[in-house]
Parts: structure tokens; C-alpha cells; sequence
């Protein structure tokens, strides 16, 4: 049974300003670059049977940046917010009080089943590859993947703070799905 290696990307303009960024295809900051740099001397000394990436830029740029040329994965992107898509929380909450993408609707965007059915589809893929895997995403996505992992609903993932280019790192305990490291 091997690891599941969790990377969200470096930071963008919109991920240091705290609005949801799904489809808008940024680029990472000058900030974003040198961290995901950092990255490199954290996993190049790590074999990987598998590395996959979101189809976004900022995901993909991390990984290039981190020493990868990772398979795109479409079921990696950021859960994908609709209208709310470029709006920060605090935004959204002067018109829905306590919103967050965990416990409310997201207009013209995906439920929380759409994401975890996504997602579902990654942890099988990594659980049927022979050895660790490694993916580049995002904050809310490998946040419900976590969740995912360890068989719980996608809205638990509000548990798992996951700053810019960080590492989660995913396993067992026997055969127990756990979180081994978080937010590295």
C-alpha cells in the first residue's frame, strides 16, 4: 500500500488575496516561483511511481518548478466555484452570512458530490498504482481528497488548512487510511 504525496501550487495574485480561483488560469507570483523551487529538494530524493497534475498553469508551473513532468488529471482541478469564482469568502458572506464552499451551495458551480465523485477517481488511481504518487493541486481539491482518502465526506475537508506550496503526505496505519504529514 503505498503513499499518496499531496503538493498545492505556489502562491498566484488571487490565492495571496484570498479569492476563489477554479477555471481563471493564473500564473504563480515571483513569491509563488521561489517556494516552488523549494519544493525540489523535498521530493527529488522521493521515487514516485506516478506524478499527476490539475490542468491548470499554477499547478502545472509547480511541478516544473518542483523537478516534475507530471500526466494532467482533470479530476485534479480546483473545485470549480461558478459565480463566486474571483470573489473572496468575506465578499460572498455580505449577501449569504457564514458561507463557506464546505456547507453551502455554490451557484452556477460544482456540489460537494460532484467533487467527491472527482475525487474518488484519484484515490482509486493512487491506491491501484504500485508504488507512492505524487499530485499538484490545489487548496480546496486536496483538501477533499484528504477526505476522500480516509473515507470521509468531501464537506470534512474543511479540517485540513492547506497553505501554497505545501505537502500533505497520505498513507496507512496497517490498513487504516491516515494523514502521515500535513501542511509541510
Amino acid at each position: 500500500m503505498g503513499e499518496l504525496w499531496l503538493v498545492r501550487h505556489g502562491e498566484t495574485e488571487w490565492s495571496r488575496d484570498h479569492r476563489h480561483t477554479s477555471v481563471t488560469d493564473l500564473d504563480l507570483t515571483e513569491a509563488g516561483v521561489a517556494v516552488a523551487q523549494r519544493l525540489r529538494e523535498r521530493l527529488t530524493d522521493h521515487e514516485f511511481d506516478v506524478v499527476l497534475s490539475s490542468p491548470r498553469r499554477r499547478a502545472l508551473r509547480t511541478a516544473e518548478l518542483a523537478g516534475f513532468d507530471p500526466l494532467v488529471d482533470q479530476d485534479l482541478a480546483e473545485w470549480e466555484y461558478g459565480d463566486y469564482e474571483g470573489v473572496t469568502t468575506a465578499e460572498i458572506r455580505e449577501t449569504v452570512p457564514g458561507w463557506t464552499v464546505w456547507t453551502h451551495p455554490v451557484p452556477g458551480g460544482e456540489t460537494a458530490e460532484q467533487v467527491g465523485t472527482r475525487l474518488d477517481r484519484v484515490v482509486t488511481r493512487a491506491r491501484e498504482a504500485d508504488g507512492d504518487v505524487l499530485v499538484f493541486g490545489h487548496g480546496h481539491a486536496l483538501r477533499a481528497l484528504t477526505a476522500r482518502w480516509l473515507d470521509l465526506p468531501v464537506s470534512e475537508g474543511r479540517h485540513f488548512r492547506l497553505d501554497t506550496a505545501t505537502l500533505g503526505v497520505l498513507g496507512y496505519e496497517r490498513e487504516t487510511p491516515v494523514v502521515l504529514r500535513w501542511n509541510c
